[in-house]
């Protein structure tokens, strides 16, 4: 096959194919063109003339760079109204990219201490959730975030604020800088949580400073059940091999997972994860950061930078649905969706 056809190929079979995503912030699904919406409807004065002056401000290096655009950004959340626009939008874009279920993050802390309700957040987000599974048939679920560069107080305070909503809460998680933040400043909120019945994940963010003290706190000292990001593993075979024995999900994120260095050679981390029998999916993080680049492209990007194959995608979108955090029978349901799609395209897995 023509490689540009190979291509176009393998593109619309990523696009066609059943997925779940994890490692998706509700706050990064804020598109410029609802942020002056939502700034017109709420009265906010935006520092930007138009759409494409606000996107030309999208420049970041590093982490802290980035935070600094995408915490600017959520300015204008201010109602319940908001919160629900921004998380059916996101939905239905999922939706039409062949996303059967969804589990979220949102930031709670940066809107409680803009004086927005609790309520306010967590009420608009849900009632988004059950239209869009009425409406689209897209299944969701939400997880809380503690920043981590905030105090523990101020984390501890979010997580007493939602617990009277944990129903409509699935886990908790932990992003934001992680410079000197490790997840064991937050031991005493991940215990809090599971006592309150939610599941637990972490951020450890690729290439930064203790990264991998950082994953063995988060795999042994936490017993995390998931970890976001998390590429510094391929350079710990003593790590590898914790994260094997408990069967570990990684929710990879093209955009900020890219590569590592191991042996002293650049490593793509999904590539790397694959070899190594590590539980990684592809997720979109931030897409409207990140040129719009929702799973669909996240998954087209992976696929070309490393090599996969359709047999091994279908091993990456199975590795998300099997990871869910849901009954048993609700994930064999997704399962059986993946492996009649799988089995079309004659693709053995």
């Amino acid at each position: 096959m023509h490689a540009l056809a190979a291509q176009q190929d393998m593109a619309a079979f990523i696009a066609a194919m059943p997925k779940a995503e994890y490692h998706v912030h509700l706050e990064g699904t804020l598109e410029a063109e609802m942020k002056f919406a939502l700034a017109e409807r709420n009265g906010v004065k935006l520092p930007y003339a138009d759409v494409a002056a606000m996107k030309r401000s999208y420049v970041f290096h590093d982490l802290p760079t980035f935070l600094k655009v995408y915490y600017e950004g959520m300015n204008v959340l201010l109602t319940e109204r908001d919160f629900y626009d921004l998380c059916y939008a996101y939905l239905a874009k999922a939706h039409s990219q062949n996303v059967l279920y969804a589990e979220m993050f949102f930031d709670p802390q940066q809107h409680i201490d803009r004086g927005v309700p609790i309520a306010a957040v967590i009420g608009g987000i849900t009632r988004a959730r059950a239209d869009a599974e009425a409406k689209l048939g897209i299944g969701s679920q939400l997880i809380l975030c503690f920043m981590r560069d905030l105090t523990a107080d101020n984390a501890m305070a979010a997580l007493d604020a939602a617990l009277p909503y944990k129903d409509k809460l699935v886990g908790v998680g932990l992003d934001s800088d992680e410079k000197d933040n490790p997840p064991t400043k937050f031991a005493a909120h991940f215990a809090k949580a599971r006592a309150a019945g939610l599941k637990v994940t972490a951020h450890c963010d690729v290439n930064q400073k203790d990264t991998l003290e950082h994953l063995r706190e988060a795999l042994v000292d936490i017993a995390v059940d998931r970890i976001d990001h998390g590429g510094n593993i391929l350079q710990s075979p003593e790590l590898i091999g914790i994260a094997k024995t408990k069967d570990m999900a990684f929710t990879v994120c093209p955009s900020f997972s890219g590569k590592v260095v191991v042996d002293g050679q650049p490593v793509e981390v999904v590539r790397g994860m694959l070899d190594q029998g590590l539980k990684v999916s592809i997720n979109s993080d931030d897409p409207a950061y990140m040129g719009s680049s929702y799973i669909t492209e996240a998954m087209i990007e992976a696929q070309v930078r490393s090599r996969l194959t359709k047999a091994e995608l279908v091993r990456i979108s199975h590795n998300a649905l099997d990871t869910a955090w849901l009954t048993p029978e609700r994930k064999a349901g997704y399962l059986g969706k993946l492996a009649a799609f799988a089995k079309a395209q004659g693709v053995a897995v």
